[in-house]
């Protein structure tokens, strides 16, 4: 993906996921009125992550967990992500209470704020250190515990909601350590976008990716289209739950919890030595 040349539409990447497409469903149907033309890529967030570390695309959803990586080049804008409370990554064992000394763990990314909670808490809770850790592709972690490929899985997204279809039970919620430890919300999902285009650009993305938040919410039923349509075969009830979950007011603002929240985890994640250290004005906007 190279970055839009003047005149072009904005190169944009984002999941397929419910909470992604009803956020952006009204700017990428030329909704907004006096927002950049979006020429839209669907990508899962490791794509999306690795995108980011080499620069292409213009605007991009991505983890927080990347942002140390990409911050000289990307700047975080205010509005567009996911970040809340109740809504973190599980770890789903097949037996409760299990013991993750020494264990696999199936995990989605390295490069994710899901993996950095899961790092966060078994630092704190797990007394030995967790044996080998191995990627997949979230859709297959279920199914791979189930089937006894690995001891664990760390999962994310709709896996809140159907992880006991799979004969699973829940160890621990990731979430629920964090906000325990810290009283802020997760942060999940970050939207970028280029420094390079400029100052005035940049609020003008943002300005439009807050139009588009809040015209979703103000007709729902205009965005189902689009989110049904890239749901991966996901029951209507289940994307209704994930929208509900991840979309909320700091998708519309991050606001100084959010940010409190931004710096948490990466400055907790930093001092573990999982991601480098972030400069002191690294989330300015823009």
């Amino acid at each position: 993906m190279t970055p839009a040349q003047p005149g072009e539409a904005l190169q944009i990447a984002f999941s397929p996921c419910p909470n992604d497409t009803f956020v952006f469903d009204a700017w990428a149907h030329g909704r907004v009125p006096g927002a950049p033309a979006l020429d839209v890529t669907f990508a899962d967030i490791d794509i999306t992550n690795a995108m980011a570390e080499r620069g292409e695309g213009d605007v991009l959803k991505v983890s927080y967990a990347v942002l140390p990586y990409v911050l000289d080049e990307y700047a975080l804008l205010p509005c567009g992500g996911a970040l809340g409370r109740g809504c973190g990554p599980l770890v789903l064992t097949r037996e409760p209470g299990a013991d993750l000394v020494g264990r696999t763990v199936a995990v989605p990314s390295e490069r994710s704020t899901a993996y950095l909670l899961f790092r966060l808490w078994a630092a704190d809770t797990v007394p030995g250190r967790v044996g080998e850790i191995v990627v997949m592709p979230f859709h297959e972690i279920m199914p791979a515990v189930r089937d006894g490929k690995v001891d664990a899985g760390l999962v994310i997204h709709e896996a809140r909601f159907t992880y006991q279809n799979y004969g699973l039970v829940k160890l621990a919620d990731m979430g629920e350590h964090w906000e325990d430890t810290t009283g802020l919300p997760i942060p999940l999902g970050a939207i970028l976008a280029r420094r390079s285009l400029g100052e005035d650009t940049l609020r003008r993305l943002a300005e439009a990716a807050r139009a588009s938040v809040r015209a979703a919410w103000d007709d729902p039923e205009a965005s189902r289209p689009y989110v049904l349509e890239h749901a991966q075969e996901m029951d209507p009830a289940v994307a209704d739950q994930h929208i509900g979950l991840y979309v909320n007011e700091f998708t519309a603002d991050l606001g100084d919890e959010g940010y409190a929240a931004v710096r948490g985890l990466l400055t907790r994640a930093a001092a573990e030595g999982l991601v480098p250290p972030l400069g002191p004005d690294a989330l300015r906007f823009p």
